[in-house]
């Protein structure tokens, strides 16, 4: 088994499968555009929300290559993410004044396709 200690973890990926990696890339993609707009919206509410939810999905990223409680991942990670896209459709258009689809935007096409593939990754994993 290729591990490697970190911090007294050991770093497991031999164990991961495509699934595993077409969740991280689409866990990643979520994360860097959360992160991207949360920085640029700080200070305020919104977007510290945006720094913690791609916080969160790194610290999933994490969890899952240092091999910890994997299941229990993605059993969270379905509602976590599955909130993260009703919460943006919620804010932006059904009580927001976007349009939808017309007003999606680049950033927030590619969140919504990497989150889908995420939320499939998921459901796949835990069954």
């Amino acid at each position: 088994m290729a591990a490697t200690e970190t911090q007294g973890r050991s770093l497991d990926v031999a164990s991961l499968d495509s699934r595993h990696w077409l969740g991280i890339i689409a866990a990643l993609v979520t994360a860097a555009i959360h992160l991207l707009l949360g920085v640029r919206l700080a200070p305020s509410g919104l977007g510290i929300s945006f720094i913690l939810a791609g916080l969160g999905f790194l610290g999933a990223i994490a969890l899952v290559a240092l091999g910890i409680r994997r299941r229990l991942v993605y059993a969270v990670g379905i509602p976590f993410t599955l909130v993260q896209i009703l919460l943006w459709y919620y804010v932006n258009f059904a009580a927001g004044p976007k349009s939808f689809p017309a007003d999606v935007g680049t950033l927030g096409a590619a969140d919504k396709v990497a989150q889908l593939v995420l939320l499939a990754v998921l459901v796949a994993l835990l069954r």
